[in-house]
């Protein structure tokens, strides 16, 4: 189980699993904000509190839900679904405890292209 949250701590949350790599968009919104994500099965992501702090902002498709504190405007994690349906959470992994990010194979993806 790895904790986290956002900037200020008022969104904290948990996720079931080991992170095998994250992924490394270049799209103007995660290369702005310098994501690493880490996607997992949706019910591996439980929020123990700051749900009443979470803002939603849609782009695009308007297919994820990016989910940022509406105190620090930090964006620890997004909501979604993959194209068979089940759903998902794309976890910032920067916004994980005790994470080195030197040990986490990335992946870049071409995020401009889509």
């Amino acid at each position: 189980m790895k904790s986290g949250s956002c900037h200020c701590g008022a969104v904290l949350f948990s996720v079931e699993g080991e992170i095998d790599q994250a992924i490394e968009c270049n799209c103007s919104h995660c290369s702005r904000k310098g994501f690493l994500l880490w996607f997992v099965p949706r019910p591996s992501l439980a929020v123990s509190s700051g749900t009443e702090r979470l803002t939603t902002y849609t782009f695009n498709k308007h297919a994820i839900e990016h989910q940022f504190c509406s105190t620090c405007g930090c964006q620890a994690f997004g909501l979604g679904s993959m194209p068979d349906g089940t759903e998902m959470a794309a976890i910032n992994i920067r916004c994980l405890e005790g994470i080195e990010l030197d040990t986490v194979k990335r992946i870049q993806v071409n995020g401009r292209a889509f």
